[in-house]
């Protein structure tokens, strides 16, 4: 099953045209013709935040709201996973809940692939270098935060490494649900 989680406050769905793209886009290149329109499936609660869960395949679709409250993350962990590849959002998440695992005593891992810096297990990241926001040019998963930050020229592309991180006077990670927040002590190790 595909996946699309979607940040819902006080009755509205965020950014639903950027989940729509990416819904879209994911069952096009499974060579899937079903098509969704969230905009009229999701009906959130009025009241509070919430994490809309829409799973959804050829044939089917589900839809949870969960009540949303942000986990705290002040520090990432460097995991070298040359093999991974998460081009479209799954629900399952096994590779990803595997690295994470490996996350001792920080609250996440920093994924680096074939030397290059690409995301957290559920964020894209950015490094803040010489007055700029940079995010990797190969991410694993286009998030759709990422996608909306680009296009508002908030983040420019570039092929991060490891090395990057010592010219980094600031780390963000962003995702449909946290927006874009930097990591409270910015600690990696």
């Amino acid at each position: 099953m595909l996946l699309e989680t979607i940040r819902c406050e006080e009755g509205e769905s965020l950014h639903l045209p950027y989940h729509q793209k990416r819904l879209e886009e994911s069952l096009q290149s499974l060579g899937i013709d079903t098509s969704y329109d969230l905009k009229t499936l999701i009906s959130p609660p009025v009241s509070g935040v919430f994490r809309c869960r829409f799973l959804y395949d050829a044939a089917h679709y589900s839809i949870d709201y969960i009540p949303y409250s942000p986990k705290k993350i002040s520090s990432l962990k460097l995991i070298h996973a040359d093999y991974l590849e998460y081009p479209l959002k799954y629900s399952d998440r096994h590779s990803l809940n595997e690295l994470w695992e490996e996350r001792g005593e920080c609250d996440d891992v920093l994924i680096v692939k074939n030397g290059s810096l690409t995301d957290t297990t559920i964020a894209n990241i950015a490094l803040f270098i010489e007055g700029k926001w940079f995010t990797p040019k190969s991410p694993l998963l286009r998030g759709t935060t990422r996608e909306r930050l680009l296009d508002e020229g908030v983040l420019i592309t570039a092929s991060l490494t490891p090395r990057d991180l010592t010219k980094a006077t600031r780390i963000a990670v962003l995702n449909a649900l946290v927006g874009m927040i930097e990591v409270e002590n910015g600690i990696i190790r």
